[in-house]
């Protein structure tokens, strides 16, 4: 297992809006950067709550993937909302993502996010052996 820091990067994710990497991978661990509802093939946030969240998840998804590991693999969880009177709804969607495995999780209340975003999904997860 190497311990020098890899840069991930995926075109099935949005690029970075800022000076920073999708995600590292460093000592068997993923470490992705928070992820919007960004529709990666347009550039988009979408309005819609429930499709921001589902973007959020599939650009995370997409980015723990490029790196070799899966959502199976994922050992920790962070969800920022800018309202948690959607708390509930967040947890349906992110519930059809993680099945039977339960990541530790917090969820935020925050006041605001980059570029007006409703949503935003970071992760930890463990490379395969």
């Amino acid at each position: 297992m190497s311990r020098t820091p890899k840069t991930v990067q995926t075109p099935k994710a949005p690029a970075a809006i800022g000076p920073y990497s999708q995600a590292i991978a460093s000592g068997g661990m993923v470490y992705t950067s928070g992820q919007l509802g960004i529709d990666p093939a347009t550039g988009v946030i979408p309005e819609n709550f429930a499709v921001q969240a589902k973007l959020a998840m599939q650009n995370l998804q997409a980015i723990v993937e490029a790196a070799g590991s899966n959502l199976g693999l994922v050992v920790s969880v962070d969800v920022y909302l800018i309202d948690m009177g959607r708390f509930a709804q967040f947890n349906e969607i992110y519930a059809s993502y993680f099945h039977e495995h339960r990541p530790a999780r917090a969820a935020i209340a925050v006041a605001g996010l980059p570029r007006e975003a409703q949503v935003e999904v970071r992760c930890i997860a463990a490379l395969p052996d």
